[in-house]
């Protein structure tokens, strides 16, 4: 696992979002996985910026949902889906008959998941997986013991999360579905690029947890430590309970230009 700690959460948006360019650059029709939430908005900031300046070429990239509200309409205003098309794909460009997600209104939920886990795999797998961290070390919603080797599977969501949501709902947490598909963690382990973007001290315990405590289901991020290419990306803030920062400071700024993330 490789950390690099970088100044702000501007600078890990354009870190990442060059490593994007440049995957796209080698293969044109990458599968990106994307993320929701504000940590992930400076990368597709970024990564917007490069495309209509012309030097990112994303005609024909293809975008992967990590996870969706269960029952929630597809054009609900809050569902990931409708959430993406705002804040990625038209942003870049990207047309949605380029885009992959579980269907959060099947009436089979199950055959659902097991459907996009396929889908994924029929795809080609995804090339990087963008992934925010929880407070308490989640990655998409699979929560803490978590199987390490779960696939994309319904979760049911905690009262504190459904609290922490509410506020996408104009406050009303009647409003928040109770249950969530969620790429496994044994689905996300098999994309080729891993990269977690952490920014804010609130987000410092789980960092550290993740990059050195044990692998454990009680921190599924932990799970990052088994992949071969797993790329953390930390504010100065979220790297505040690292041990070995002074490390990961020296080992990126001696790393070959060439190289990247």
């Amino acid at each position: 696992m490789e950390v690099v700690i970088v100044p702000d959460a501007k600078a890990g948006g354009e870190l990442i979002a060059e490593a994007m360019a440049q995957l796209l650059g080698r293969k044109p029709d990458a599968l990106l996985g994307v993320a929701t939430g504000s940590t992930p908005l400076p990368v597709y900031e970024a990564l917007a910026t490069r495309v209509r300046s012309g030097a990112v070429d994303v005609s024909r990239a293809r975008i992967a949902q990590l996870d969706e509200y269960v029952g929630l309409p597809a054009d609900h205003p809050e569902s990931y889906r409708s959430v993406l098309a705002r804040e990625v794909l038209q942003p870049l460009g990207i047309d949605m008959r380029a885009f992959m997600g579980p269907d959060g209104t099947a009436e089979d939920v199950r055959a659902a998941c097991a459907a996009y886990d396929s889908a994924l795999a029929e795809a080609g797998g995804v090339d990087l997986q963008l992934l925010g961290i929880g407070t308490d070390g989640h990655i998409g919603f699979n929560e803490p013991c978590s199987s390490l080797a779960s696939r994309t599977r319904i979760k049911t969501l905690t009262e504190q999360t459904r609290i922490d949501n509410a506020r996408f709902f104009d406050g009303d947490i009647d409003q928040v579905p109770h249950h969530v598909i969620t790429q496994g963690i044994g689905t996300i382990l098999e994309a080729r690029h891993l990269v977690l973007l952490a920014t804010g001290e609130g987000k410092a315990d789980a960092v550290a947890a993740t990059v050195e405590g044990p692998v454990a289901a009680v921190c599924p991020a932990s799970a990052l430590q088994l992949h071969p290419h797993a790329t953390v990306v930390v504010d100065e803030a979220a790297a505040s309970k690292l041990k070995l920062a002074d490390y990961f400071r020296h080992t990126y700024a001696d790393k070959p230009d060439w190289q990247g993330i």
